[in-house]
């Protein structure tokens, strides 16, 4: 999964995407709404991490534009106003939840976590498909009851299947999942995860490979 931080605050930017990158997240920042607005156009993201105070246009300018655009994407608010006109109007413009700072990064990622599991409509922390179960909260796989190892990126590309289980997940969606503006990843790597998870997940937890178009966790062998 993607994240876009939208921070102008170098020291709290880089805190917030060194604490989601460890989570298993891809995490890119920018500084300003005009930045936001750029690469919202460009490229696909899972869920804005917004600060109101940005220079120029504030993140409160950026939400309205960004939900008036159509852009539907989850988005958390930061801010160091905890007044509660800011909060509602925070809300009313269109935000998911909003956290005042100073937070903690754990609650920060948490929210995260759960921002996206709801806009794939999973609310719980746990997610069974056939033989596999998630745990998001803890990055716990298990295969036919055994847990599973997985690297950070090979958890990402699980995690970005199973939250769209059924539903084909193009290689452009799942190489953005993994990877950030700063990674030098090409497009072949999606195959070479998805060798792994198959590898170590086992037939029993079935990636079909859609020719053309990408890739489908299924509930089933059958």
């Amino acid at each position: 999964m993607r994240i876009l931080v939208v921070e102008d605050d170098a020291l709290v930017a880089d805190a917030i995407r060194r604490g989601l990158e460890k989570a298993g997240y891809a995490a890119d920042r920018v500084e300003s709404a005009e930045q936001a607005t750029t690469a919202l156009e460009a490229e696909a993201f899972d869920l804005a991490v917004v600060d109101i105070g940005l220079p120029g246009a504030d993140g409160l300018a950026l939400l309205q534009r960004m939900r008036r655009g159509g852009v539907a994407l989850p988005v958390l608010i930061l801010t160091a106003r905890d007044g509660l006109a800011d909060r509602v109007s925070a809300l009313d413009l269109g935000a998911d939840d909003y956290l005042v700072k100073p937070f903690a990064l754990p609650e920060l990622v948490a929210r995260c976590r759960a921002l996206i599991r709801r806009s794939r409509s999973s609310t719980s922390a746990q997610l069974a498909i056939g033989d596999l179960s998630l745990d998001f909260s803890a990055r716990r796989v298990e295969a036919a009851g055994k847990e599973v190892g997985l690297t950070r990126r090979e958890w990402a590309v699980l995690e970005c299947l199973a939250l769209n289980v059924g539903r084909v997940v193009a290689k452009d969606k799942l190489l953005q999942a993994i990877a950030n503006w700063d990674a030098d990843i090409g497009a072949n790597a999606i195959e070479v995860y998805v060798s792994r998870l198959r590898n170590k997940l086992g037939a029993s937890v079935p990636i079909r490979t859609v020719r053309g178009l990408g890739y489908r966790l299924d509930e089933s062998t059958d």
